[in-house]
């Protein structure tokens, strides 16, 4: 998974587009940047982050864009599954 796709993954468990920003921070939004900048080797690191009101909340930062995908995915289908919106299928 990569930001060319997560979006798709997270419409796919209900998520709706406008509480996620990708590649800009957005107020009310879980936000995944890449830096601006790549390290001396190189890389580029990646943020996710809650932001309300200017400020960053269950910040995170990843050295990989895949692992970044992955978190921010899995700390909104988590909320998916609690709000009751996502479960598991039913059995016969």
């Amino acid at each position: 998974m990569n930001v060319a796709v997560i979006t798709d993954w997270l419409g796919a468990i209900g998520v709706p587009p406008e509480v996620v920003s990708i590649g800009t921070e957005a107020d009310a939004t879980w936000c995944l940047l890449r830096d601006e900048e790549p390290d001396e080797e190189g890389n580029f690191g990646w943020e996710v982050f809650w932001r309300e009101q200017g400020n960053r909340y269950d910040w995170a930062r990843f050295t990989n864009e895949q692992v970044a995908c992955h978190y921010l995915f899995g700390r909104l289908a988590w909320s998916q599954v609690a709000r009751g919106a996502v479960g598991t299928l039913p059995t016969e």
